[in-house]
């Protein structure tokens, strides 16, 4: 592999813990923690549907109306005020996973140039570091709303190369989503997949180059090669 020059970091649940996401969306949906990961999972689908029909509304309102979707289908009276209130008034508000801090700090160290992209708003990952303490630690904060479309859009990747001012090869991602990796692995960059609980593979797609547990194991394996 090419020379690795810079670390690109997915932010929600790689790099920040969405448990009192998960609390708070349970909450709304009447005590229902377990249809978070249904949520999620309905948001990004309803974030490509956006990209696909050119159209655009940010992270924090598919999410709302995802959360709306959600309650629908299992019929949970919810008011879209409290949908929006769920996810908005704690999305800015999780903490960093115990192995983020050391290990973004021991890859700086090294010389890595780290950045982060995200499909959250540039208002929303800016609130969302400084929450987490996590500005000082990053070169740069990309946001997909600069581009108006959602990863894994090979637009979104290549933007932030451009921005980045390297080579595909000179890059990795590293994203605790198969889908993140996928469309970064097919515009050439460099992958680690980091496999927070429930985290999976997807079969039909690039095996990443790293495949890990923790950040802590990113260094390590960086610090080998």
């Amino acid at each position: 592999m090419a020379t690795l020059k810079a670390m690109i970091f997915d932010v929600n649940e790689t790099l920040l813990d969405l448990a009192p996401l998960r609390t708070s969306v349970g909450k709304a949906l009447k005590e229902r923690e377990d249809l978070l990961t249904l949520w999620f999972s309905t948001m990004l689908h309803y974030s490509l549907v956006e990209t696909l029909t050119n159209n655009y509304h940010d992270f924090g309102q598919i999410g709302a109306a995802a959360l709306m979707m959600v309650a629908e289908s299992h019929g949970i009276a919810l008011e879209p005020e409290i949908a929006s209130q769920s996810i908005v008034e704690v999305i800015t508000k999780l903490p960093a996973h115990d192995d983020v801090v050391p290990s973004l700090q021991a890859l700086a160290a090294k010389g890595f140039r780290i950045v982060c992209l995200t499909n959250s708003s540039n208002k929303g990952v800016a609130a969302q570091f400084d929450y987490a303490g996590l500005t000082e630690l990053f070169e740069q904060r990309f946001s997909v709303e600069d581009v108006a479309a959602f990863k894994p859009d090979p637009r979104t990747y290549q933007w932030a190369l451009k921005k980045l001012g390297l080579d595909p090869e000179e890059v990795m991602m590293i994203a605790a989503h198969a889908w993140d990796l996928a469309g970064a692995k097919a515009v050439g960059l460099q992958t680690a997949f980091i496999q927070r609980p429930g985290a999976v593979l997807y079969p039909h797609t690039s095996r990443p180059d790293y495949v890990v547990e923790n950040l802590t194991q990113v260094v390590k394996q960086i610090s080998f090669n």
